[in-house]
């Protein structure tokens, strides 16, 4: 084999690893640390983990030579057990990794062990947990160790083989926890048996057990001294076993979660068993038996001499051989066995003074050929390593299965291959033999395989099994004339596969190519589902309603996916093809703008319809209207339209008196145009709705003079709608009147009668003199007389009452004029020592202590002033000077004008007195005088300090802006510059 491709290599791991304490006898290893028995009675621990090694003499106190017989290391490498032999006998010791000297079990004295059974699955660093010992004499012990105790936890027997006593040469323990507790299963080799144990609970009750029922054991004739069993551990679970027997290599796959039952109830958890004849491991010469054996995954690694045979375990065929570089000295025993590390993934072998490592390069890098060359397909497959290994696993397959004429199993094998085959010539070897379906699965399984990057060859092969389809539908209609009808016939179930197909390419078919396919080929369903999946509804819709299925086609319209400018498309056809769905269907869609669908509504109003039946379009415009609160004028306007053109007219009547806008803060009370509704109303003759719409557009006089064409009673309701315009009132109730009179054809004393009586009605409005003129001319007055009279006293009673009022007025009148002498002679009280509000100076001061105001004449020598009569009393000059500084400007610069004017004219009178004119001074008194009334209602007209102006001051700040300054400098401030300040002291 070229070494290049090499399964296993073989390496000098140490050279004398016994430190010349013996040969060496026996090995183990477990997790990089490997140990060693010698034939001195030494056991040697190296730790390549660590990088470390010791060794313990077992043999001391001993007598005699005495040799190491087993020795045994846990997966972790902690733990160890070993066997001296010797002129004493045998004795077995546990030692730990952390211990520096052995400790004997005492139970096991004199007892050979040569298997032991670790529990993988429950070992700890510190703890052994239970574990199964196998004697020389055939006995089973079990045995747990804790390191912190330094001996044994205790040992307890288990088994002893009865029928045939022979050595237990190997032993391997399996468990698995399940609710019902603990499960055991223990395999146990002799040199001519395989035993199975197997229970549930502890392992004292499980081999109990076997005292009421019999051992499973397989038994292979022939016989070999060394007998081997050996587990493959794949994450920490053993998945097949191999027991080296006197027949051959008796191995099988291990499956823990099997139920099967033997009829003794033990389970069986073996499968696959096969035996390797040793026969085959030579070349027609005799079989010889190998020394030792190794298991790794998929090969036997057998001692044959000095040299290890590999073996593949599937197809039983020597791959390679493995040669040791072995010394002089070693040669006599030559290679004395192997052994594994199942935890490192490495073997091991060794002669009497050397170590050697077979490690494992790649083995199951060509597995998938070995059980591809097996016809093992699944297993091939699932050794692949590579796509391109994968095509060949498939195109061997396929090929078996082309060769069987399976055309359709070879389909799907050919469309799993991307590189080995071209797919052209795949396409070809179907198209070639005529097989459509194969075809067609190929392509289809072509498809599934297709990455969505390859778009391109996507769309092309999905187009070409679009075309297979449609030909085998076509080819099944021309074979069965009755596959249309029998619902369970291969046509439907191919018509529901190629829905489903186009379905699931949608996004990859070509729109326009596959409508031509489905076209050309009359396929009009299929052609309306694909449009469906592509969602072109407008073809959909389209071809429900030429199918007469107004249910269907609202039924896509309702979707959310759709348009709305499809319903306004197809709504005038389908409101003719199902008026009543279709209605439906458009209260059902609140996003709909009724406006766009007039066109549609109008069409199916201006078709004759029967009296009981329901309008649908007036239903759907109620809906709009009272439900949506539509508030488009057109709405309003077609609604209004409909009623009109009905015989009853209660509901035109209803909707023109609903306030529609009543809702909305200033907004209108209707939206339909009144115009348009008058001119509707006159040409429908629709007259009560034409007297609302009178009086509605506030034409009263209009609304009056129809409604008195058909009923009187609703021409004075309208009547009595005026309520603002007394004489429009009156003119409308004398219409009515009118109207009264002249339709009376009683008796002349009887109209007069009713005339009378309608005259009640009008609450005095109307009087009998109102009425005269619309009697004839021969009426005779005698008729009237008691309705005159009565006026005439109606009258007399009016103007008693305005007498009546008149002469309160007049008394009113002269109160008034009394009260006004009255205040001209009021007078008040003042103090001499009663001080001025503003300058808190003596009221009555002399005129040369004041400043006389200015436009005011001083009354004597007194200063003018102003008393209110609250109390408080100021000088002219400071009242005028206080309210112009707090009113407001406009007001100031006004009594500052009238003070500024009272100024000019009294210097004017003193200027003509003195030049002796007599007409003008007269003229400026009065002036003077109507100019100080002004002043004083200015500045007097309440008290400055109890008025309105003393309130508004409560707005104005404290200090005011021209005052700012001066309120600044009273501002505290921190100095400046304290160092510049000096201390004063001033005297106590």
């Amino acid at each position: 084999m070229d070494q290049g491709r090499q399964v296993f290599s073989v390496d000098l791991l140490e050279r004398y690893a016994t430190k010349n304490r013996g040969m060496i006898t026996c090995m183990a290893a477990g997790n990089d640390v490997i140990v060693l028995g010698t034939s001195k009675g030494w056991i040697i621990r190296h730790d390549f983990g660590l990088g470390n090694s010791n060794d313990v003499d077992l043999s001391v106190g001993r007598a005699g030579e005495q040799s190491i017989h087993k020795v045994f290391v846990d997966p972790g490498g902690s733990h160890c057990i070993a066997t001296v032999t010797g002129v004493g006998g045998a004795e077995t010791f546990y030692t730990h990794a952390k211990w520096p000297k052995p400790r004997v079990l005492s139970r096991l004295k004199g007892l050979v062990v040569n298997a032991v059974a670790w529990n993988r699955q429950q070992i700890t660093e510190v703890s052994t947990k239970e574990i199964i010992l196998g004697t020389q004499d055939g006995q089973l012990f079990e045995m747990a160790v804790d390191e912190k105790d330094k001996r044994e936890k205790y040992i307890k027997f288990l088994f002893e083989l009865e029928e045939l006593p022979e050595a237990f040469m190997a032993l391997q323990m399996e468990t698995a926890n399940i609710s019902s507790g603990m499960r055991y299963y223990v395999m146990a080799v002799t040199p001519t048996r395989l035993y199975s144990f197997t229970g549930i609970g502890t392992l004292e009750s499980v081999f109990a057990s076997y005292k009421e029922r019999a051992v499973h054991f397989m038994e292979l004739p022939g016989e070999i001294p060394n007998s081997e069993l050996h587990f493959f551990i794949k994450q920490r679970r053993a998945v097949h076993f191999a027991w080296l027997s006197g027949t051959g290599i008796y191995h099988g796959g291990l499956n823990f979660g099997a139920q099967h039952s033997y009829p003794n109830g033990d389970e069986n958890f073996v499968e696959n068993k096969a035996l390797l004849n040793y026969s085959k491991l030579s070349d027609g010469t005799e079989a010889v038996k190998p020394g030792s054996m190794a298991l790794s995954e998929y090969h036997f690694l057998l001692l044959i001499g000095n040299k290890v045979k590999v073996v593949n375990r599937i197809s039983e065929q020597i791959i390679e051989e493995l040669q040791f570089d072995t010394t002089a000295d070693s040669v006599s025993r030559g290679i004395i066995g192997l052994c594994s590390d199942a935890s490192a993934g490495l073997f091991y072998a060794y002669d009497q003074n050397s170590i050697f490592q077979v490690s494992v390069i790649d083995e199951g890098r060509d597995m998938w050929k070995v059980y591809l060359d097996l016809k093992v397909y699944a297993a091939a497959l699932a050794n692949c390593r590579d796509p391109l290994q994968r095509d060949q696993v498939y195109l061997v397959q396929a090929e078996a299965a082309f060769t069987n004429k399976e055309y359709l199993r070879a389909a799907s094998f050919y469309a799993k291959i991307n590189y080995v085959i071209s797919f052209e010539e795949v396409t070809l070897k179907f198209i070639s033999i005529n097989e459509p379906e194969a075809l067609r699965t190929f392509l289809l399984r072509k498809l599934d395989n297709l990455s969505k990057d390859d778009k391109c060859q996507i769309t092309m092969i999905s187009t070409w099994a679009t075309e297979l389809y449609l030909d085998k539908i076509n080819r099944l209609l021309l074979e069965d004339d009755t596959a249309i009808e029998n619902r369970d016939s291969e046509y439907h179930s191919v018509i529901q596969e190629f829905r489903a197909f186009m379905s699931d390419c949608k996004d990859v078919l070509d729109e326009a190519t596959t409508m031509k396919l489905l076209e050309s080929y009359g396929r009009v369903e299929e052609l309306v589902y694909f449009a469906n999946l592509k969602e072109q509804y407008e073809i959909v819709v389209h071809h429900y309603i030429q199918q007469g299925e107004a249910k269907k086609a609202l039924d896509v319209l309702q979707k959310s996916s759709v348009s709305d400018e499809l319903q306004y498309k197809f709504a005038p056809e389908l409101i003719m093809l199902d008026a009543y769905e279709t209605v439906e269907a458009w209260m059902a869609n609140k996003n709909l703008n009724p406006r766009r669908l007039i066109t549609a509504m109008m069409r199916y109003s201006s078709e004759p319809h029967a009296k009981n039946e329901t309008h649908e379009v007036i239903k759907y415009l109620e809906f709009c209207v009272h439900r949506l609160h539509n508030e488009d004028p057109g709405i309003h306007n077609l609604l209004l339209s409909l009623y009109a053109k009905q015989e009853d007219d209660s509901a035109l009547l209803r909707f023109l008196q609903c306030k529609f806008g009543k809702g909305r803060e200033n907004g209108p009370e209707f939206f339909y145009d009144p115009k348009y509704a008058l001119r509707l109303c006159l040409k429908e003759k629709r007259t009560r709705a034409c007297v609302h719409i009178y009086s509605m557009m506030s034409m009263h006089e209009e609304a009056v003079a129809l409604a008195l064409q058909i009923d009187p009673e609703l021409a004075m309701a309208e009547a009595d709608k005026v309520e603002d315009d007394e004489d429009l009132r009156k003119k409308l109730w004398l219409m009515v009147a009118k109207h009264v009179v002249k339709q009376e054809k009683g008796v002349k004393r009887e109209n007069i009668r009713k005339a009378i009586a309608f005259l009640k009605e009008t609450d005095g409005l109307l009087k009998i003199e109102d009425i005269l003129p619309f009697f004839p001319d021969f009426a005779l007055i005698d008729d009237f007389k008691e309705a005159i009279c009565s006026s005439l006293e109606d009258y007399n009673k009016q103007i008693e009452q305005l007498k009546e009022e008149m002469n309160d007025a007049t008394r009113g009148a002269d109160n008034i004029r009394n009260d006004i002498s009255a205040l001209t002679q009021r007078y008040a009280v003042i103090d001499r020592d009663e001080e001025c509000g503003v300058c808190k100076r003596k009221i009555l001061m002399m005129t040369g202590d004041f400043r006389m105001a200015q436009g005011y004449s001083s009354a004597g020598p007194l200063a003018p002033f102003y008393v209110f009569p609250c109390g408080h009393s100021f000088h002219a000059q400071c009242l005028i000077t206080h309210v112009t500084s707090c009113a407001h400007e406009e007001q100031a610069e006004h009594i500052l004008d009238l003070q500024k004017q009272l100024t000019l004219l009294g210097s004017e009178t003193r200027r003509d007195i003195n030049g002796s004119r007599s007409d003008e001074p007269i003229t400026n008194a009065t002036t003077a005088d109507k100019l100080r009334s002004e002043l004083d209602d200015a500045i007097a007209s309440e008290c400055p300090f109890c008025g309105e102006l003393m309130i508004n001051e409560i707005t104005l700040p404290f200090i005011k802006p021209e005052d700012s300054l001066n309120s600044a400098s009273w501002d505290l401030r921190p100095p400046t510059n304290l160092a510049n300040q000096r201390t004063i002291s001033l005297p106590v």
